[in-house]
């Protein structure tokens, strides 16, 4: 599959090891370099501020999406087109829409809720896109687990479990994504 927008969703703090930054800023450039434009959650905050501030750097096309609430409480990246919704939901619907695949870095529990949600929307087959997950310094190790854990008591199936990519690396990560099948996995059969 052809990625030419991914969704990132990721922290709005940049934590407190050095190597999320880092890390983070390898990726805006990689992605970048691939001709690969960026939708996120808008503003110069935290993880959030330093992709859309790289990839914009590098020539590409930014999109924030950001909801009516949080509008004007942070600032703004010269370069990136801003949208306002009326609220998270519809947040969340435009970024699926604009995108062709979805990728949580290091964040909170709105980079879990938005990285769950997108995760849930490909299995009932909302979306036909890959859902993944950028793992610096094994910040994703314990969600794996979990997952695993959601698969060994049934409430998760390996086939669905599977199509949650998670990489450590730039170029294993875009390989992932784009090799991504579509095909959509009955949840009920």
């Amino acid at each position: 599959m052809q990625i030419k927008t991914v969704c990132i969703f990721c922290g709005s703090s940049t934590g407190s090891s050095p190597e999320f930054e880092k890390e983070t800023a390898a990726l805006a450039r990689y992605l970048a370099s691939n001709g690969i434009d960026l939708v996120y959650g808008g503003g110069d905050a935290g993880l959030m501020g330093l992709i859309a501030a790289e990839m914009v750097a590098a020539g590409r096309k930014v999109t924030g999406i950001i909801p009516e609430m949080i509008d004007g409480k942070i600032g703004k990246i010269d370069g990136v087109e801003t949208i306002v919704t009326d609220g998270m939901h519809g947040r969340k619907k435009l970024m699926y829409e604009l995108a062709d695949a979805f990728i949580a870095l290091p964040g909170g529990i709105g980079t879990l809720e938005e990285i769950a949600e997108a995760a849930t929307w490909q299995q009932l087959g909302y979306i036909k896109k890959p859902v993944s997950l950028y793992d610096i310094g094994g910040f994703y190790t314990k969600l794996n687990g979990f997952l695993d854990d959601a698969v060994g008591y049934g409430f998760l199936k390996q086939v669905h479990r599977e199509r949650i990519i998670c990489e450590s690396e730039p170029a294993d990560l875009l390989g992932a994504l784009e090799n991504y099948s579509g095909e959509v996995i009955d949840k009920w059969s």
